[in-house]
């Protein structure tokens, strides 16, 4: 388990083990997200396996599973929502920790400048890079065409 620190809210990680949920509790984390999907390798804990854990130890968890290079506007959306409602500060866990640093940024398009966003998740060693439209969309997937289309002017439809 290597844990990032992006603020003091948040913390991103790669994949946790039930044995490490006492130790997170230890070092202050209040809750934690997970984001990644079970079974995605075979060598990972389930879900499951870590909420036990967390409740023994008094904290709070979600599961908002993210299957890799697929985060939907409603994943982003069940992500700020967490954060809002959770206690913090909070560890985010999947593979890697790249998902859960993505969904943080996404999240915060809108709250926080492109420019800090990024600033945040490269110090913790993250390169956003790939979703920064994304990220100055509002955290929305862009799209190459306009939401809605009135009539045209020349009498075509």
């Amino acid at each position: 388990m290597e844990i990032k620190t992006i603020n003091a809210e948040i913390s991103v990680a790669t994949q946790i083990k039930p044995d490490d949920v006492q130790k997170l509790a230890d070092q202050g984390f209040r809750a934690l997200i997970c984001n990644r999907p079970d079974g995605e390798a075979a060598d990972q804990p389930n879900f499951s396996e870590i909420e036990v854990a967390a409740e023994k130890v008094g904290l709070e968890i979600r599961n908002l599973p993210i299957v890799s290079g697929k985060v939907t506007d409603q994943d982003v959306a069940d992500f700020g929502t967490a954060m809002q409602e959770l206690p913090q500060p909070i560890l985010a866990y999947c593979r890697t920790g790249t998902r859960s640093a993505t969904l943080w940024s996404l999240s915060q398009a809108g709250r926080m400048s492109v420019a800090d966003i990024l600033a945040a998740t490269k110090a913790a060693g993250y390169d956003m890079e790939g979703v920064v439209r994304r990220i100055a969309d509002g955290g929305k997937t862009p799209t190459d065409r306009a939401d809605a289309k009135g009539p045209r002017m020349d009498g075509e439809t």
